[in-house]
């Protein structure tokens, strides 16, 4: 049989990576409708800040309702 393909450290880094990711991915995308909607340069930064903030907020939540091995056994 095979075992598994990353060590307990990779699959922390890689966790970790997905995250920082998630959180960016959802930053950005709230500053560029803050863009497209033609809002100030202070419109723009605070909706990417609380973009920010809520993409934490969604990993956190994320974080907590499921296992760390990723599974419900």
């Amino acid at each position: 049989m095979v075992g598994p393909s990353l060590t307990d450290e990779e699959k922390r880094s890689a966790s970790l990576q997905f995250k920082l990711v998630f959180v960016l991915v959802v930053g950005v995308s709230a500053a560029v409708l803050a863009l497209q909607v033609q809002g100030s340069l202070v419109q723009v930064a605070a909706t990417g800040v609380g973009g920010l903030l809520v993409g934490w907020i969604l990993i956190a939540y994320l974080s907590h309702i499921v296992p760390s091995n990723g599974r419900y056994d």
